[in-house]
């Protein structure tokens, strides 16, 4: 099994981060992972990416141009990469700030409301959790319990007493993805 990867969206959307957690959670189930970060001189509002790369088998290259499943937060994303996934692949986007949806028939589309979402639970911040949830849900390549794993990991110490919330932001985005049917 291998799965390629793109998360992308503006930087402060936790992207870096969701692709940080996910792949210490696939070392957390002894698979072999690629990491690699693109974002631009700004912190936040410049858009963001990351390719992370999930395999039983060594991984010969980080570098890639098609996509297993793209997770897609704003607009300027989608643009780029809708087309980069795989036909048969997945994409899942959330749709704040979207304002041309994805159109592609030949992939599996999902939608989560991570925003919205996050603000009912009274924190922002937990966006990318629900997002990786609904990751989860929709390919269930990593474990929950190796994600917490890879939470404590990924976390510095000092923020440890978050991970109960962003246990239940997990959960959250997995109760609550959608599936797009394009017509």
């Amino acid at each position: 099994m291998t799965e390629e990867l793109i998360i992308a969206g503006f930087g402060g959307q936790g992207v870096l981060s969701m692709g940080k957690i996910l792949a210490y959670s696939a070392i957390m189930q002894d698979q072999e992972v690629s990491w690699m970060p693109s974002y631009g001189p700004e912190m936040r509002g410049g858009t963001a990416n990351v390719t992370v790369i999930i395999s039983d088998d060594r991984i010969s290259s980080p570098i890639l141009t098609k996509y297993d499943t793209a997770i897609i937060l704003n607009q300027q994303s989608m643009d780029k990469f809708e087309n980069t996934v795989k036909p048969g692949g997945t994409l899942l986007y959330d749709p704040n700030g979207i304002l041309a949806h994805p159109t592609r028939k030949d992939i599996n589309i999902y939608r989560i409301a991570g925003s919205k979402l996050a603000t009912e639970m009274g924190n922002a911040k937990v966006s990318n959790m629900i997002i990786l949830g609904a990751y989860m849900k929709a390919r269930p390549i990593v474990q929950l319990e190796n994600v917490i794993l890879g939470l404590k990991k990924s976390l510095p110490e000092r923020y440890h007493h978050l991970i109960p919330l962003n246990e239940s932001a997990l959960t959250k985005g997995m109760d609550n993805l959608e599936e797009v049917q394009v017509l």
